[in-house]
């Protein structure tokens, strides 16, 4: 999971939720963008594309699917970082946030905003207006954050979030899962502005109103927020971990199931008389065991921490039915580190088995087969 702050934030703001996540096996990464936390001697400019640019060449970095989660200014950052990268990014999480387009704020509006550089007064009061739950610790180190920021940065940034991106003025391009999480009591990403500028840009948004919190809900009620969280990820993360391998028995190819497997993957099977271990084994055995299907559908899926459980029905050898069941382990990065296969009836695993030796001879051993 990959977290982006709003405007007059650090990385540090998250601390609270990550604590508070309960899915195992997710990497959680903040970072500070240009301008904030510990990087406030960035020069310009400070823009939608510059901020998208470098927090999505940390996503690049990791070189792994995730999940992105943005707050405020943050939110619309993590859109486009997701929009660009559709095949890896799961999921994306925005909290309490301003429309990609801007918000349109007048200049007598805009101008208290511009102004909070430096002023740990006006930036106090701002955050006690907007909140209803921020503890005064959480508060006093907001403040201490956010006046470190230099006042040109400060004017710039809101500028940003104004004036908005021209990709906010259409649908969004990020075709996967969202969610819309808003504090019940935000007087700023209000009920109204999140309805008009912000949901109506995604096919199917989940939404999440979070109760006595404003615009800070992350931080107001993180243990609530992060609930919310870990039940979004539930729903992403199975399909993710599973794709890899519905996908290479689609692809028939070995190097497909190669990206699927971690580099110790164990596969067992009904069909095996004993385990085939390492990728390079075990890629080219499920290619070949692939092949022999006339037909394969997977009916039915479900996820249980990192074991994922795949109901399959295939056809073989011109028509004769063979049901089964397939048990996936995976690491922590959704690498599959162990495979087990479970073919009936008994009479089709026996044939299934000899032509699989078959079509592996000189690669593995008659011994892995049944010669029935």
């Amino acid at each position: 999971m990959l977290f982006v702050h709003g405007f007059l934030d650090d990385q540090y703001v998250w601390d609270g939720l990550i604590g508070e996540l309960t899915t195992p096996g997710v990497e959680c990464v903040t970072l500070d963008l240009a301008g904030s936390g510990d990087r406030t001697q960035a020069t310009g400019p400070f823009t939608y594309d510059r901020f998208a640019g470098e927090v999505g060449a940390v996503a690049d970095a990791l070189g792994k699917p995730f999940v992105i989660v943005g707050q405020s200014m943050g939110s619309a950052v993590a859109e486009l970082v997701a929009a660009e990268r559709p095949d890896r990014a799961l999921g994306l999480v925005l909290v309490t946030p301003v429309p990609l387009a801007g918000t349109r704020q007048p200049d007598e509006v805009m101008d208290s905003f511009r102004s909070l550089g430096g002023d740990g007064d006006a930036q106090r009061a701002v955050r006690t207006r907007l909140s209803t739950a921020l503890a005064e610790a959480d508060l006093d180190r907001l403040v201490v954050s956010g006046t470190r920021i230099r006042p040109e940065t400060v004017r710039d940034t809101a500028d940003c979030w104004n004036d908005g991106h021209p990709a906010g003025e259409r649908p969004s391009r990020y075709p996967g899962p969202v969610l819309v999480v808003r504090g019940e009591d935000d007087g700023f990403a209000t009920a109204e502005l999140v309805a008009q500028g912000v949901t109506p840009r995604f096919a199917a948004p989940e939404t999440a109103v979070i109760g006595r919190a404003g615009h800070w809900a992350h931080l107001e009620q993180p243990a609530v927020v992060a609930g919310r969280l870990d039940r979004f990820l539930a729903g992403v993360l199975p399909a993710a971990h599973a794709a890899g391998w519905t996908g290479a028995f689609a692809e028939k190819s070995a190097d497909a199931f190669s990206e699927a497997f971690a580099e110790d993957v164990t596969l067992e099977a009904s069909a095996l008389t004993r385990p085939v271990e390492g990728r390079d084994l075990v890629k080219n055995v499920m290619a070949a065991a692939s092949t022999i299907y006339d037909s394969l559908v997977f009916t039915q899926e479900t996820d249980n921490g990192e074991r994922s459980y795949l109901e399959w029905r295939a056809t073989a050898f011109g028509g004769m039915q063979i049901d089964g069941v397939t048990v996936l382990t995976k690491d922590t990065a959704g690498r599959i580190v162990r495979a087990a296969i479970h073919h009936r009836p008994l009479g089709v695993v026996h044939r299934f088995s000899a032509e699989l030796g078959r079509r592996l001879a000189g690669l593995l051993d008659a011994e892995y087969f049944h010669q029935g």
